[in-house]
């Protein structure tokens, strides 16, 4: 069973700070300070995951796991807004990925290579061209649950490549399957330590908003590790078992500094020169640096 997901929660949200030029005596910008009168949350609260959290923008990443969504990506925006589509590299997952996320019917003689050849693992649909559509990157890392099960044994690149000619099995290291063993099943701590890596290794992509189209067991096991520093109803939300074409929303972020990427829409200030002080500290700063009215 294939899962739909989509991973930007629905208890976040982007914001801008901005710090105000400052005056006389300079003060925290007003949102802010209203913010916090209106919190009862204490700060230990705020540590220990009870409360809202600030994560810099750059440091965070919109996943979006999805299966049998076309119709509903392309209604709410979600199609034109995914840089990447990474896919498991086994035969349900392609036709998925770029049935959802690739681009119309091709024809032949078109500029572009198609995304899926007509009838692919006879799947009796037709080419999908990959004109106006994100690039696609099929990655062994997100694989369903490897071995003993037949259905989770992937085909070779080379006939994934003639079925699917404009996906890119590049990060592929071998032609032929070596993950899967007919006598060895992964175990579930061995499939959550691999959908980790996963995880980290989205951070060496640039792409901020990435569609991942993948497997209910994997998801499972793999989410299942997060969420611990959450309320308990967000730890359930997270790591619940999926209904088929269930849609989910979350962000992933970067705490560990394992990402490289600079904020593209950070500005650095300085408009006046200093630092924007709060209140209590410049105005002591100033009565500090006035000049002596007595007489000499």
């Amino acid at each position: 069973m294939l899962t739909a997901i989509n991973l930007t929660s629905p208890t976040c949200c982007s914001i801008s700070l901005f710090s105000s030029p400052s005056s006389k005596s300079p003060s925290p910008p007003r949102a802010r300070v209203s913010a916090l009168c209106r919190s009862s949350l204490s700060v230990a609260d705020m540590d220990s995951g009870a409360g809202p959290s600030l994560f810099p923008l750059h440091r965070c990443k919109t996943l979006h796991l999805v299966d049998n969504l076309r119709k509903h990506v392309h209604a709410c925006g979600l199609a034109k807004r995914v840089e990447l589509v990474i896919t498991s590299p086994l035969l349900r997952t392609m036709q998925t990925a770029v049935g959802v996320f690739g681009g119309e019917g091709y024809k032949d003689r078109m500029d572009v290579l198609p995304l899926m050849v007509a009838n692919a693992g006879e799947c009796n649909r037709s080419a999908i061209s990959s004109l106006d559509s994100p690039p696609f990157l099929a990655v062994e890392l997100c694989r369903e649950h490897l071995g003993v099960h037949p259905c989770d044994k992937r085909r070779s690149i080379s006939d994934y490549q003639f079925l699917f000619p404009a996906i890119d099995f590049s990060l592929a290291k071998s032609d032929e399957d070596i993950l899967w063993k007919a006598n060895v099943r992964e175990t579930k701590e061995e499939v959550a330590a691999r959908g980790l890596k996963f995880m980290n290794w989205l951070w060496t992509r640039k792409e901020k908003e990435i569609a991942i189209v993948t497997h209910s067991g994997f998801l499972f096991h793999t989410l299942n590790a997060f969420g611990n520093d959450c309320h308990p109803l967000v730890k359930t939300e997270i790591c619940k078992h999926f209904a088929n074409c269930e849609l989910r929303s979350m962000i992933i972020v970067d705490r560990s500094m394992a990402g490289s990427d600079s904020s593209t829409t950070n500005y650095p200030g300085k408009i006046p020169p200093g630092l924007d002080l709060p209140s209590d500290i410049a105005d002591g700063k100033l009565e500090n640096e006035a000049p002596n009215s007595g007489l000499t």
